[in-house]
């Protein structure tokens, strides 16, 4: 599984920020790391340099092996609850869509 984080200008702390991201992302999804090829990340802090509730927002999307691609967003207060926050709801996502067609799979004509 690739995985590529990206992050706004008003981002600091990239480098730190990619590497626990590309492991919390690693431990969510590992159980599909076999059917993800790609992982995209993007991070980004919609207010900038203001505060604000929930300004902190991540969008993730996964491109698994015979399937369009799927993105999920969610915001928070930090950049860490945003994140663990997508991952949560790509994973129910990717259970969804797998189930799904297994059951399509199964059904017959």
């Amino acid at each position: 599984m690739q995985i590529q984080i990206n992050t706004d200008h008003h981002i600091e702390g990239h480098e730190a920020l990619a590497a626990w991201a590309t492991g919390e992302v690693k431990t969510a999804l590992s159980h599909f790391s076999d059917r993800i090829m790609r992982l995209e990340v993007h991070v980004s802090d919609e207010n900038g340099l203001k505060s604000g509730q929930n300004d902190k927002r991540c969008v993730m999307e996964a491109h698994l092996k015979g399937h369009q691609p799927m993105a999920v967003t969610h915001h928070a207060d930090t950049l860490y609850r945003s994140v663990t926050g997508a991952a949560e709801k790509l994973v129910r996502l990717i259970e969804s869509t797998l189930g799904r067609a297994a059951r399509t799979q199964a059904t017959p004509d």
